[in-house]
């Protein structure tokens, strides 16, 4: 079956979206867990493409290829989101790329191998296009996923099996750069890209929100940049919406909203590392 190309994870109700099927009480492996407060691990191993196994594929599919210099059908954005707010016991996840994707077995397999369940499933049509829909917990404890490197193995699997069930989708992906049939257009710039915001979200937590150029590993990255300042992080949502990456995170600082000073550090922070340049350690 086909992989999603937009992936999401989240629960809401829509009285405008058709329900096209359901699947309950999947026996696939998948799991996303973030529990309160601090509940994403301060580990400094970065993900690679090599831990999923992302593979470079050979042949666009027939919806993209060029006429006249033309696409013969537009590529829609792909869209991957992990919600960690709205289910207390799983990870949600929800992945739109049109109306081009199928049940998604194939990406449910691949999740399964990752040592999760698929506890639920389904999917509904609105405007935008079909929306595949999953809740995960981890095999071995029926919880949520946590661990930061798990989320973004989670992500990077879906992204894996889009670039290889939909390679059209590889020009709407940062990943497609490098893993896809052909790269993107045009190069996000990762200075003008960068947005970071903190504000207040009541007494005890801060809303940190973030938007920057997608890459490998950035899910683990952010959650290892606010930790090390001591802050933490409670639950949050992480979507990928073609080249970008934008994320929302319920933050404290020893169980109380952030103070304007610690805001300030830690959005600096954050614009200091996603936009500095990548360097290998190696190189030195």
């Amino acid at each position: 079956m086909a992989s999603a190309a937009n992936c999401a994870v989240y629960f809401s109700s829509n009285i405008n979206c058709l329900t096209v099927f359901e699947i309950k009480n999947h026996s696939l492996p998948a799991t996303f867990v973030i529990r309160q407060p601090n509940t994403f691990g301060r580990r400094s191993v970065r993900l690679t493409s090599s831990t999923i196994g992302i593979n470079p594929r050979a042949a666009p599919s027939a919806t993209a290829v060029e006429n006249d210099g033309s696409l013969l059908d537009t590529v829609p954005t792909p869209k991957v989101i992990i919600d960690q707010d709205s289910d207390p016991d799983a990870t949600v996840v929800e992945i739109t790329f049109g109306d081009r994707l199928g049940a998604l077995l194939d990406t449910m397999n691949a999740l399964k191998s990752l040592g999760l369940n698929v506890t639920k499933a389904n999917v509904y049509l609105d405007s935008t296009g079909k929306h595949n829909k999953f809740s995960i917990t981890k095999a071995s404890t029926g919880r949520k996923v946590e661990d930061p490197e798990l989320l973004e193995a989670i992500r990077l699997t879906i992204i894996n099996n889009l670039l290889q069930y939909h390679p059209e989708s590889s020009s709407q992906l940062a990943m497609g750069a490098t893993f896809g049939v052909e790269p993107p257009k045009e190069k996000v710039d990762v200075d003008i890209a960068t947005h970071v915001r903190v504000r207040d979200d009541g007494p005890d937590r801060s809303l940190l929100f973030v938007e920057t150029a997608d890459r490998p590993g950035l899910l683990v990255d952010l959650v290892k940049i606010i930790t090390d300042i001591n802050i933490a992080v409670e639950s949050g949502e992480f979507d990928t919406e073609g080249l970008l990456a934008k994320a929302t995170f319920h933050v404290n600082y020893k169980g109380k909203a952030l103070i304007k000073p610690l805001q300030q550090v830690l959005s600096n922070s954050l614009r200091y590392f996603l936009r500095r340049p990548s360097t290998e350690e190696a190189s030195f």
